[in-house]
């Protein structure tokens, strides 16, 4: 990875969740204060859960860059390179195929039943408030949450992991997994899980954060155009097509790029 060492320990692991949860609490704590000034509940507008993700996710960072990167008299960096053209013709269908793949997976975890049913409830009532205000879901979705998600998931925690001696597709596979929980239900846990390994091969191979940046904020921005602009929830919907046919689609264009990017030698990087 880069060349700075910071390193992500049991210490700067639980240092990350409390950042998590102080972000959390600051940011309820705004909602609250924000809406008692204005007379008005505000914590159900687009704008504020935004504003609210902001801080949420901030927060962490902030916590590692002060206490544990700076401590060493350092400053949290990361590489935003841009690569050569033959890297994104790889890199997007490659993405792409992954998001047919989790399109299928998240399909087969069941909305209904006494647990499930009213989780799913929840979970669709929160996108709904989200999608009042479709310049808010833009902005929150396809640019803070690439940005913010990035630094914490791959730039921090995985090199961080990597950087402490983890191998580095155990470090994908944890930093994917981690991502995967902290949307807090089964379904965007199952797309999260799946392309989170993507997003973590590809920071691993081109050192640049811009590229999985750049990848999720795609991702974000097809599902965003999808909840504003069609009544279809899956691409099996979007595109009238058996989910099994869709699984197979999004295997052949993951597998192909991904042959060439990450298991042919010297094509794009020599590891």
């Amino acid at each position: 990875m880069e060349t700075q060492n910071y390193k992500v320990d049991f210490f700067a692991g639980i240092l990350l969740v409390i950042g998590l949860f102080v972000g959390a609490s600051v940011a309820y704590a705004v909602g609250q204060g924000l809406s008692a000034l204005l007379a008005d509940d505000i914590r159900e507008t687009a704008w504020y859960q935004a504003l609210a993700y902001l801080i949420t996710f901030v927060t962490p960072i902030l916590f590692f860059d002060f206490f544990v990167v700076r401590k060493d008299g350092a400053k949290l960096r990361f590489d935003f390179s841009t690569k050569p053209l033959r890297v994104y013709l790889l890199i997007f269908p490659m993405m792409f195929g992954m998001m047919l793949i989790a399109d299928y997976t998240t399909q087969l975890i069941p909305t209904t039943g006494d647990l499930l049913g009213p989780l799913y409830k929840l979970y669709t009532e929160e996108f709904a408030k989200l999608l009042k205000s479709p310049v808010a879901t833009i902005i929150m979705t396809v640019i803070l949450a690439p940005i913010l998600e990035e630094i914490l998931f791959r730039g921090i925690i995985m090199k961080g992991m990597i950087n402490n001696g983890t191998k580095p597709l155990l470090a994908i596979a944890l930093s994917a997994f981690i991502f995967g929980v902290v949307h807090f239900n089964p379904w965007q846990f199952a797309g999260a899980l799946l392309l989170g390994l993507v997003l973590g091969l590809v920071y691993y191979k081109t050192k640049s954060l811009l590229m999985s940046i750049l990848l999720h904020a795609f991702n974000n921005l097809i599902s965003a155009m999808l909840m504003i602009y069609s009544d279809s929830e899956t691409f099996s919907q979007l595109f009238g097509i058996r989910n099994e046919i869709l699984l197979i689609m999004g295997i052949v264009i993951f597998i192909i790029p991904f042959y060439f990017f990450a298991i042919k030698k010297n094509i794009i990087y020599k590891d």
